[in-house]
């Protein structure tokens, strides 16, 4: 009966509902200064370095639009997803549950998943709401005459769309366990703040304090600010934001006994802890930078994937050492894309950087493959790719001639758009505002008689 229901009215619903509260205006409202006055500081700092490089080429092969402003203006969005946007999220189901108009809605003719879904997506249309400021600001950059490279803009926003969508699913199903929007409110925010503490704390320290980091929701989205296309990552989030929009369905019917709901939360618990499980096992990422930063040549790209065989770093750091985050940057991280085999071993994980000191093959990082071994302190690629080659009884691949990434300077006046930010959007946000506190709000019986009057 739920499957042949028509969908459209309770869609119509859902989005009326989020739209009608004040929760997403007001982000709205403030997204406009917080976005408007970091994308002007971005662009301010990326155009006195675009004048220091108008002497110097090779630091103008530095200058990536994409470090430079996109990420910083996106990272104010990310700011107020992560403190502003559960408060709209919340929306989508506390006013019914406050008011008891949820009993009603479990009464139409859909299944809970259904009502969950069309709530989810209503989320999804105020996170595309909540994106206008940031994307103006690209639209802007565009308008100045600045570069952005359509597969790195498209995959920044990619990363924050499911962050945001797992902000929205996490609101839910806060609010589906709450009998307040005060209580969910508190839920969520206890998952995005202390996903900032976890940052904090335990980032990059080894063993299980590494596997604790990776619950962080904000490590998500380093890796598509780098201009990666994680596979696993994506598949990773798409389990979560599942998992959280089937515990809210779950919790969402209030005749439900509570065991019930308990042993069906553990079903999902565990469906979700073997999707992520599987999703960590799919390695396979895509370099979509325009400056393949995170790539060796493609030659050397070539080279290395033929090379079937397993390779061990044995790598004598400790992590917080900086020599360690250059080798992970430039070296063990691209050799981990690029074969099909390897595995990093850090045997230097239970020391102190301190007590490192008087340790004499501290710094060593040795390479084995195919019984052979050997040894070496640097963290470059030009000296250990050939000995990697000399490992495998390769010869070294020739070089290639290819278009160096150019950089991008720019030297613009960004002023106007604190026009557009603080005084124009402003006013049109204002407007739509108004025009949605006129619309006419929908009862569940209009939904059950599927739109008719």
């Amino acid at each position: 009966m739920g499957l042949r229901a028509p969908l459209r009215p309770l869609l119509v619903k859902e989005l009326r509902e989020i739209l009608g509260g004040r929760a997403l205006w007001a982000m709205l409202l403030l997204l406009c200064p917080l976005i408007g006055y970091s994308f002007f500081q971005a662009a301010a700092l990326y155009g006195e370095a675009s004048s220091a490089s108008s002497d110097s080429p090779v630091l103008a092969h530095g200058l990536s639009p994409l470090d430079g402003v996109l990420v910083p203006s996106f990272g104010a969005f990310y700011v107020a997803v992560t403190l502003l946007f559960p408060f709209v999220a919340i929306r989508a189901l506390g006013g019914e549950k406050e008011t008891g108009a949820l009993r009603l809605l479990v009464q139409l003719p859909y299944r809970p998943s259904t009502l969950i879904a069309a709530k989810l997506m209503a989320v999804l249309g105020a996170w595309l709401l909540a994106s206008i400021p940031a994307l103006s600001a690209l639209a802007i950059w565009l308008m100045l005459g600045g570069h952005a490279d359509g597969f790195e803009t498209l995959n920044l926003f990619l990363g924050h769309l499911l962050y945001g969508l797992l902000v929205g699913a996490i609101a839910l199903f806060a609010m589906a366990i709450s009998e307040s929007a005060a209580t969910a409110a508190i839920i969520t925010l206890a998952f995005t703040i202390g996903s900032w503490v976890l940052d904090f704390t335990v980032a990059g320290r080894p063993g299980l304090l590494a596997w604790i980091s990776l619950l962080s929701l904000t490590q998500t989205l380093h890796t598509f600010e780098q201009g990666l296309l994680s596979i696993g990552l994506v598949l990773g989030l798409a389990a979560a934001i599942c998992g959280f929009a089937a515990l809210a369905a779950v919790w969402l019917p209030p005749g439900v006994p509570f065991n019930a709901k308990l042993v069906r939360s553990v079903m999902c618990v565990l469906a979700m802890a073997i999707m992520l499980g599987a999703a960590t096992r799919v390695r396979s990422s895509l370099d979509v930078t325009e400056d393949r930063r995170n790539s060796f040549s493609i030659t050397d790209q070539q080279a290395l994937a033929r090379l079937g065989g397993p390779l061990v770093i044995n790598v004598h750091l400790v992590p917080e050492d900086p020599r360690y985050v250059d080798l992970q940057r430039n070296v063990l991280s691209k050799l981990e894309r690029a074969m099909p085999n390897v595995a990093v071993r850090l045997t230097g994980d239970r020391q102190t950087f301190a007590a490192s000191a008087g340790d004499v093959a501290y710094g060593e990082i040795e390479y084995i493959y195919s019984a052979r071994r050997e040894t070496t302190r640097s963290t470059s690629p030009r000296e250990v790719l050939p000995l990697i080659y000399g490992l495998a009884n390769v010869e070294l691949p020739s070089a290639v001639a290819t278009d160096e990434y150019p950089g991008y300077p720019l030297t613009a006046k960004a002023e106007p758009a604190l026009l557009w930010f603080f005084v124009v959007l402003p006013m049109l946000i204002a407007v739509a505002w108004w025009w949605t506190r006129r619309a006419p709000r929908i009862n569940p019986r209009y939904v059950h008689q599927g739109g008719q009057p």
